[in-house]
């Protein structure tokens, strides 16, 4: 079970106490009955909308209300395991934040959490579509963004200031490509442009565990699987969290797939050259431009 430790302290630590119990659960929608988290209450009952940030002050993981009579520290006594994570980057980030939730018998059931900025601050999010299989400064790339693509996705709270200001920060940054794209239809695009094509990787590298292939193989599966040398943490949660939309992509895949096994089994060879052409053809408009 994963605890929080959210101070930047480099010297020797105490150990964090967790006082929660993770909880794991499938429901789609969050509520009083099926809550995000539970906070304890028993100091008092939680306001409707409550604001303040997640918190270790005393080793223990905690949420500082912030109210009237000042900040109020309450233990978090359960989390549902698929906000963990989330928990943890508002923590380390000491974002602050809205709660709504409702005062039941085992605490103060939290069933929507909202990131609250200041009336001077826009937030909006971009997607640079370029990146590496390896991480760290060590393997950093002056041009990486060179003919990449750069996605912004804005919401309706954002201004056409904020929005024209992000499309421009990409278009110096060197990307080929600005788009712009709503919330859905981004999951929907990343869903089948890099997280399927990871899926299909790791697929790849999982399939054959054939002693020596990296004696036989050329560049073809090289190529086509440099991306399964992965960062299991951040790739298992980026496809949960985008779950419905990969899955969906997923059984496209697999539909094509056995489209061209079922033409490979029958000998339909006219029907595997088209493929190839269509194949052949589409992949020309995905040609970097550097």
């Amino acid at each position: 079970m994963p605890v929080f430790d959210f101070s930047n302290m480099q010297a020797k630590k105490e150990p964090v106490r967790c006082t929660y119990a993770m909880v794991y659960s499938d429901n789609d929608h969050a509520s009083p009955e099926n809550p995000i988290l539970v906070i304890d209450n028993q100091k008092r009952e939680w306001k409707h909308h409550s604001f303040g940030i997640f918190a270790n002050p005393n080793k223990q993981t905690t949420f500082e209300f912030e109210e009237e009579d000042g900040t109020i520290s309450a233990d978090i006594l359960k989390v549902d395991a698929r906000f963990v994570s989330l928990l943890k980057w508002l923590g380390e980030h000491h974002i602050h934040i809205q709660l709504s939730g409702k005062n039941v018998e085992e605490g103060y059931a939290v069933y929507k959490i909202q990131e609250m900025l200041r009336p001077d601050v826009e937030f909006i999010a971009a997607h640079p579509m370029a990146g590496r299989e390896v991480c760290g400064v060590e393997n950093s790339d002056s041009g990486i963004f060179r003919g990449a693509n750069y996605i912004v996705v804005p919401t309706e709270k954002n201004t056409a200031g904020a929005i024209e200001l992000c499309r421009d920060l990409g278009e110096k940054l060197g990307f080929h490509r600005v788009a712009e794209l709503s919330v859905e239809k981004h999951d929907e695009m990343i869903a089948f442009l890099s997280q399927l094509t990871h899926c299909i990787a790791v697929t790849l590298m999982c399939c054959n565990n054939t002693p020596d292939l990296e004696y036989y193989t050329g560049d073809s599966f090289r190529d086509l699987t440099r991306i399964a040398r992965i960062n299991d943490e951040m790739w298992s949660e980026l496809f949960l969290d985008n779950k419905d939309m990969l899955l969906a992509e997923m059984r496209s895949f697999k539909q094509s797939f056995e489209t061209l096994y079922e033409k490979i089994e029958t000998g339909d060879r006219d029907g595997i050259r088209e493929m190839m052409r269509l194949s052949t053809e589409r992949r020309k408009r995905f040609n970097k431009h550097l």
